[in-house]
This record gives C-alpha cells, structure tokens and sequence, in this order.
C-alpha cells in the first residue's frame, strides 16, 4: 500500500471524527433545547446530517481503498484515494456552509456526484484486478 493511499485513509477518518465532534458541539451549544430538531435550517440537523452522511460513504470507500491496494500497486489506486478525500472533504463543506439543507449548492452537488463515481471506479477496480 502506498503512503498516499495510507495518508488519504487517515485523513478520511479524520473528517469523520471531526464531522461528530462538529455534531456534539452542536448540541452543547443547544443545551437542554431540542436535541432531534427537524427544521432544515437547523444549524444541529445540518451538522448531523452532514455527519450521517460520511458515516455512510468513508467506511465503505476506506474498505474499498484498502482492498484495492492490496490487489494492486497502481498509481490509479493513489488517484481515486486523492479524489476519494477532495470530493468527501468538499461534500461537508458544502453541507455545512449552506445555509438549509432544502437547498443543494456546487460543493454538495460535486461532492455528493464525485462519491458516487469514486466509489463505483473502486469497485470496479477490485474487480477488474482480481
């Protein structure tokens, strides 16, 4: 395994403690209000979702990243690791710097689309490298 691939792993993870740390700050600075709030403006929904939303896609793509490395010494196993972490880290920036989420912006959109693709390459590429 590469130190890319090892390095794009770490920083994956990382997102997504960062992501639920985000989400219990969110909810000390609510204090004893609603903890389950529904409105899509909420500040505490958006960084839950947002968290929900990693904790959806990293560990499969960081299951994936591994296999693939294991398959395979390519540098194309580096360069879905390296777009791996752009379109995660650019996905929850654009959730958590819109201001709702009713609405869906270009870092979410680009982020959401790029998960999508990695994730479907590095399935492939386990397969296709088998």
């Amino acid at each position: 395994m590469s130190t890319i691939t090892v390095i794009c792993v770490a920083l994956l993870g990382i997102l997504l403690f960062l992501l639920g740390a985000n989400v219990t700050r969110n909810r000390a600075l609510r204090g004893a209000g609603n903890q389950l709030p529904t409105d899509p403006a909420d500040r505490l929904l958006i960084a839950v979702r947002a968290h929900g939303n990693a904790a959806e896609y990293i560990p499969t793509i960081i299951v994936l990243l591994l296999v693939c490395s294991t398959l395979s010494h390519s540098w194309v196993i580096d360069a879905l690791a390296i777009a791996a972490v752009f379109v995660r880290f650019t996905h929850a920036l654009g959730m958590l710097r819109s201001p709702t989420l009713a609405n869906h912006g270009p870092l979410r959109d680009i982020g959401a689309m790029g998960t999508y693709l990695v994730g479907l390459a590095l399935g492939v590429t386990v397969l296709v490298t088998l």
